[in-house]
């Protein structure tokens, strides 16, 4: 006997806004990384003024980009800590 297949029933703007919170969390993972290797690289003495002035302004524009994108899609920065079960949240 075959068993029918089953269907999924997909909601268009509910796929385009779970694929934007996929890939906002992602870039969200990314933004965080690189401000925590900037702010190291800051207290390391690594970086000249003009350095750590371009890299606080990338990092706030790439922050307003975000909020940008995150009202677009009706997300809350809450949103993009996506829960990893056992592990935790990601963010």
């Amino acid at each position: 006997m075959n068993e029918p297949r089953r269907r999924v029933e997909l909601d268009p703007d509910s796929v385009e806004r779970d694929l934007a919170r996929l890939v906002l969390t992602v870039i969200e993972l990314l933004r965080q990384l690189m401000e925590r290797q900037a702010l190291r690289r800051v207290e390391g003495g690594e970086l000249t003024e003009d350095q750590e002035e371009r890299i606080g302004m990338t990092l706030m524009l790439l922050e307003d980009r975000m909020e940008v994108l995150r009202t677009r899609f009706g997300l809350e920065p809450e949103d993009l800590n996506i829960d990893l079960g056992p592990l935790g949240p990601l963010l």
